[in-house]
């Protein structure tokens, strides 16, 4: 079993539980990453060097692989993360446009969250919907052809949504 956190709780326990379970197989760091980051939102600071020391890499190595990959977060995204494709097909029908209103409009830029923590921008390298781009995501829901205006609508209607819930 690896070490335990530092910081202890539930999330510690969590992490060990991957780690221990996935250590032994075969090209173990990515598989071990993905599950933390579903189970977590991110990657913990803590969980480094537990990583590191079940695969018997430095923690050099491990925060290397998570810095390398955008997929990766190592602070908790926003309570809504909004993708915007930045692919060569969808840049060729204005995702460059839409990221710039995207940044914009949400005060945030790339890999940052909204000083409300409401929206986490995010680059995203293709969503499978090159014929009807530029193609975004708002969490799990996929939208084709967005242009600024349908963007400003899109994240009204979150931000309504968690309004009319609050």
């Amino acid at each position: 079993m690896p070490d335990a956190i530092p910081t202890g709780g539930e999330a510690a326990d969590v992490v060990a539980r991957i780690v221990a379970a996935r250590r032994d197989m075969p090209g173990a760091l990515l598989p071990i990453l993905h599950d933390i980051q579903d189970s977590q939102g991110f990657i913990p600071a803590d969980a480094v060097p537990v990583i590191a020391r079940a695969l018997n890499l430095s923690r050099a190595e491990v925060h290397g692989v998570i810095t390398f990959y955008h997929h990766f977060r190592e602070q908790p995204a926003g309570r809504h993360v909004v993708q915007i494709c930045r692919a060569e097909a969808c840049q060729s029908v204005g995702a460059e446009a839409l990221a710039v209103h995207a940044r914009k409009t949400l005060g945030c830029d790339f890999h940052e969250t909204t000083a409300d923590g409401q929206f986490t921008l995010e680059p995203v390298y293709c969503l499978g919907q090159c014929a009807c781009g530029p193609a975004m995501t708002i969490g799990d829901r996929l939208h084709a052809r967005v242009d600024a205006q349908r963007f400003d609508k899109l994240i009204d209607a979150v931000s309504e949504r968690e309004e009319a819930q609050a």
